[in-house]
C-alpha cells in the first residue's frame, strides 16, 4: 500500500502579473500536465493571495523522488523559462519557492 505525500509551498508572482500567470496556466501545456501525471502527481493546485502576490501551491504526490525528477525534464525546463518573466526565479530558472511544513491534517 502506498501513502500519498502532501506537499505545500509558496511562490510569488510579480505585481500586476496574476492575470498573465493565470492565463498561462489555463490551459496548462498538455505535455507538461502529462509529465506531471507520469511523475506521480495525483493532485496539484495553486492559489493566489491578492494582498501579498503569494502563490500557495498544494500537491499530492506518489514519491519525493518522482517529484524531484520532474525538474530534470525538458518540458519542465521550458515551462520555467516561459514563466521566468513574471515571477521571481533562481539561477536555474526554477521559481523561488519555500516549502511549508504541515501542522494539521484531517481526512475522512
Amino acid at each position: 500500500m502506498s501513502t500519498t505525500i502532501r506537499k505545500a509551498f509558496v511562490m510569488t508572482v510579480d505585481e500586476n502579473k496574476i492575470k498573465e500567470y493565470t492565463s498561462r496556466h489555463n490551459p496548462i501545456w498538455p505535455e507538461l500536465e502529462e509529465t506531471l501525471k507520469q511523475h506521480g502527481v495525483l493532485n496539484y493546485s495553486i492559489h493566489h493571495h491578492p494582498q501579498t502576490n503569494q502563490l500557495f501551491a498544494y500537491a499530492e504526490i506518489e514519491s519525493e523522488e518522482k517529484w524531484n525528477n520532474i525538474s530534470k525534464t525538458d518540458i519542465c525546463q521550458q515551462w520555467w523559462q516561459h514563466m521566468g518573466d513574471i515571477m521571481p526565479h533562481n539561477s536555474d530558472a526554477s521559481p523561488v519557492a519555500v516549502d511549508l511544513t504541515e501542522v494539521f491534517h484531517i481526512e475522512k
